[in-house]
């Protein structure tokens, strides 16, 4: 049988111990100066019971920025020499989605690399982006413009379909940046690149006119994946297969027949 008086106590020293907790967490959290957005950040003498990363990590990132430690000069880097610099890009993630652990292992990595470099005085360059995700992106857009405005991407022809894939990466696309930044990594954001940007894209040319004039790049008649929704033809990894026995009617995108 339960002893109200005594569950009643128990109740109350263990309500006063988690307001006791809250209590001294506020505390805590009081003692934090706000730092001006770009200055060095205002520490303070007493350190908290336990990590807070919210506590810990703000205003650095900021700081570190604005100072230009992560900028890489490009006359210092000739003058230093292959031996004397260290260039790496980060592999662009898709701007349709969002970085996971995986992209948090790989950035740590790199950037333990880059920081590594830069203590030792060599010339460093870290180059963060994003990729435009081809057919992902133009899924999402088409989706998007169907859903608000009841046409599809032929309706509005090639220029203004681009405008609008434009439109929405800066809406949504910053989303990754930002998580690169909460990660603390030291890219030069000056030399953030986008592969859709004309640099990107004039690279892109040029490089499959060198692979065609070298015979590594070259037409011909090939079976290929041609999604009969998106009206156009897809890469391999794109294509759930499906083995079927006999002639079976399907229900193709874009048709009204089987």
């Amino acid at each position: 049988k339960v002893d109200p008086e005594k569950a009643a106590k128990k109740a109350a020293e263990k309500a006063a111990k988690a307001k006791a907790k809250a209590d001294a967490l506020a505390a805590e959290e009081a003692l934090v100066v706000d730092t001006p957005h770009g200055d060095k950040k205002i520490m303070t003498d007493t350190m908290a019971s336990a990590y807070k990363p919210e506590m810990v990590e703000k205003a650095w990132q900021e700081w570190w920025e604005k100072s230009g430690f992560y900028s890489a000069d490009a006359e210092a880097g000739k003058a230093a020499g292959e031996e004397g610099r260290f260039v790496i890009v980060i592999p662009p993630p898709n701007v349709t989605g969002s970085l996971h652990l995986g992209h948090a292992l790989t950035a740590a990595i790199e950037d333990t690399l880059t920081r590594w470099h830069r203590m030792k005085g060599d010339v460093t360059l870290y180059v963060p982006g994003t990729d435009h995700a081809g057919i992902a992106t133009q899924s999402i857009v088409e989706k998007m413009l169907v859903r608000d405005q009841g046409i599809n991407r032929h309706d509005l022809g090639r220029e203004k379909f681009l405008e609008k894939v434009w439109e929405w990466k800066d809406q949504y696309g910053s989303r990754i940046c930002r998580q690169i930044r909460e990660l603390g990594s030291s890219v030069d954001w000056s030399r953030e690149a986008f592969t859709m940007d004309d640099k990107c894209s004039k690279a892109v040319v040029e490089a499959f006119c060198r692979f065609h004039e070298d015979g590594i790049l070259f037409r011909d008649k090939r079976l290929i994946n041609w999604s009969c929704k998106l009206k156009s033809a897809i890469s391999d990894i794109e294509v759930d297969h499906e083995d079927i026995e006999g002639g079976v009617m399907r229900s193709v995108p874009g048709h009204t027949k089987q």
